[in-house]
């Protein structure tokens, strides 16, 4: 898709260069016409869908302003929030609760048009005050870099916002619309009302589901909203069963009990293939997993010299991990940048070498190994875990798995907790290089340990470059540097595997590009009997 930039370029050489109006420049209005228009009649939704999930739900992900820079929240949002552009199965900016936009010329006001007739769960409509204050009150990933960026949001009308930048951003629709949540929008009203304890346990958003109930650890319960301006869902009630075990999330899918089962591998996943009625999907989303050493910046530990975190590397075979748990499916890239995302520089493949890590180590000292304390990681990828922590032994860096709950692993992970261990970290938030390098690599970032100065000094200047050949050069160099100095050891971009049951119509999962959990919710469908 076209960048704004680059419209605004082809229309100055076309001799059409004055002020962009906002019937010019929206990426949305062509898009709007084809996913805002409502069917005169409408059917009742109907029946129940089940999930079985793999990790627990926590309310904070309930709630837009706390997004982290992980894609997990997002299984949520989809159904009880709504966005002002979202990635959608049209495109990565399809219009949402703003029915179009546009930028000025010289880059620095962005200004939205609200939908007519959008609005919350308890039926009030969605203005213009509510995107002012869902973008001030956001406090999750990326929100230095936003307020900073951001001088002013102001309320037009009650259906008009204007966003001025400090200076031209070429990615602020990218931060705004889906590398965080700043612009999923909530009810002033309702949280100045409730507070911000009681939104997370009852949240109200404009999304296609309503909240019904959650029971910590066991399940999340929302029904349909027959006033989501898209359209109104077919199913009435989507159940999210909290199930950690994959054998019980596959067991309870042949019994009937749920209709999607989320991530199960290996032999579970060969065990669904010759399920008749199951279905096993497949789906390379924009997550790759890594170990990340937080202590190379200490001059004490072992990591602080690049051949033991090459040697890491080269420990891991990455081969026989992807064969044994994703059946193949997974990505190789050698990178932690997802490849499908704008801006990706391909870096060597990723080689398996133990003998090459073991004279590695040797020659920065650890010709017996070392020690490397706790190896901590997202319990749902626990199973990935012991597997690079076997090969990992093979070579002598000998650690301790630490599984936690997810929320409570992104939770410590971002208060800088796991400095001296091993991180096996992973995101697959949208976005592109940049939004990633942002989150993981550069100074301050929500995830970054720690940083070097020739990384750091790159990312400003990419962020206000409008040449996007130049900014490509950038980000590449930056990723380049990533590489050399070893950051991280990636392992794969995940084949998220999920299964569904017979009784699914339309199940969602791989709609929208990048996103490996069922979306859009409204689209989901149960087969008629």
């Amino acid at each position: 898709m076209m960048s704004f930039y680059e419209d605004a370029k082809l229309r100055a050489a076309n001799g059409s260069g004055g002020k962009l109006s906002r019937r010019t420049v929206m990426t949305g209005a062509v898009l709007a016409a084809g996913v805002g228009i409502r069917g005169t009649a409408v059917a009742s939704p109907q029946g129940e869908l089940v999930w079985a999930i793999h990790t627990s739900l926590a309310p904070t992900w309930f709630d837009p302003a706390e997004t982290p820079g992980i894609i997990t929240p997002f299984m949520v949002l989809y159904a009880l929030h709504d966005a002002m552009v979202k990635p959608m199965p049209d495109g990565p900016l399809t219009p949402g609760l703003a029915e179009s936009w546009s930028i000025s010329e010289d880059g620095l006001t962005v200004e939205f048009i609200l939908r007519s007739g959008a609005k919350f769960h308890n039926g009030d409509p969605v203005t213009a005050e509510d995107v002012k204050f869902s973008f001030e009150r956001y406090r999750g990933s990326a929100h230095d870099l936003l307020k900073a960026r951001v001088a002013a949001v102001e309320v037009l009308d009650p259906g008009h916002i204007r966003f001025k930048l400090t200076e031209p951003w070429p990615d602020f629709l990218t931060f705004y619309s889906s590398a965080t949540g700043a612009g999923w929008i909530v009810p002033k009203k309702y949280v100045e009302k409730v507070g911000e304890a009681g939104f997370k346990q009852a949240p109200i958003g404009a999304g296609p589901y309503k909240f019904a109930s959650f029971t910590p650890g066991v399940e999340l319960v929302l029904e349909a909203f027959d006033q989501f301006w898209r359209k109104t869902p077919s199913v009435k009630r989507l159940v999210f069963r909290v199930i950690p075990d994959e054998a019980t999330r596959v067991a309870a899918l042949k019994r009937g009990e749920v209709d999607i089962a989320y991530s199960i591998r290996g032999e579970l996943a060969e065990d669904i293939l010759q399920t008749p009625g199951l279905t096993l999907r497949p789906t390379v989303g924009s997550a790759p997993y890594w170990v990340y050493f937080p202590a190379q910046w200490d001059p004490k530990p072992p990591w602080h010299d690049v051949r033991v975190r090459r040697a890491a590397s080269l420990a891991i075979n990455r081969e026989n991990i992807n064969r044994a748990l994703t059946l193949g499916h997974s990505h190789l890239t050698g990178s932690v940048m997802p490849e499908n995302l704008e801006f990706f520089w391909q870096p060597p493949k990723p080689v398996f070498d133990l003998q090459n890590a073991k004279q590695l180590l040797a020659e920065a000292g650890y010709p017996n190994g070392f020690d490397a304390a706790e190896y901590y990681c997202d319990a749902a990828y626990a199973n990935l875990g012991e597997a690079v922590l076997n090969d990992l032994q093979a070579a002598g860096i000998r650690a301790r798995l630490r599984p936690l709950e997810r929320a409570a692993f992104f939770k410590g992970y971002a208060e800088r907790k796991f400095s001296k261990g091993l991180i096996q970290g992973a995101s697959g938030a949208f976005g592109n290089a940049a939004t990633r390098l942002e989150a993981f690599v550069v100074k301050g970032g929500a995830f970054v340990y720690g940083s070097y100065p020739e990384i750091d000094e790159l990312f400003p200047k990419q962020a206000v470059e409008l040449d996007v050949n130049k900014r490509r050069a950038l980000l590449e160099k930056m990723q380049q540097l990533l590489h050399e100095k070893a950051i991280y050891a990636p392992i794969w971009q995940l084949a998220f595997i999920s299964a569904v049951g017979p009784r699914v119509g339309e199940s969602g999962i791989g709609r929208i590009k990048g996103f490996v959990y069922t979306a859009p919710f409204e689209d989901l469908t149960l087969k008629a009997k």
